[in-house]
């Protein structure tokens, strides 16, 4: 009976035991500032200051590198399921994930090419 709950109490042991070595670790190994500043003072709130927002602007470059990573990114959505079951799908699938791979092989080099990619 233990034997089939052996992995699952391994697992919880360690699913313990990391957040625990990380706070005891950060307790142990903190230090406290060598001086009290002004900035030490001012309230975080999710690690943003509540001071006055500064007026920033980005560059469209930015933008669209944001939208490429997102685009790219989602990709990998696809591509997981469909390389879990492919030996399912046998050549079928083989042929889909490779036009899939083409397409966005073609995608990619005319964003390069475009020069999308680059930051200056």
């Amino acid at each position: 009976m233990l034997s089939s709950w052996l992995p699952f109490l391994i697992y919880g042991v360690f699913a313990a035991a990391i957040p625990v070595s990380m706070i005891v670790m950060s307790f142990v190994f903190a230090q406290k500032p060598a001086r009290r500043t002004r900035a030490r003072g001012i309230p975080f709130e999710s690690g943003v200051s509540t001071g006055p927002p500064r007026r920033q602007r980005f560059t469209v470059s930015f933008y669209l590198t944001a939208m490429l990573f997102i685009l790219f990114d989602i990709e990998i959505v696809f591509l997981y399921p469909l390389a879990v079951i492919l030996h399912k799908l046998a050549w079928f699938g083989f042929f889909e994930f490779l036009v899939f791979l083409v397409i966005l092989g073609v995608a990619y080099v005319y964003v390069w090419r475009k020069g999308a990619l680059e930051w200056q």
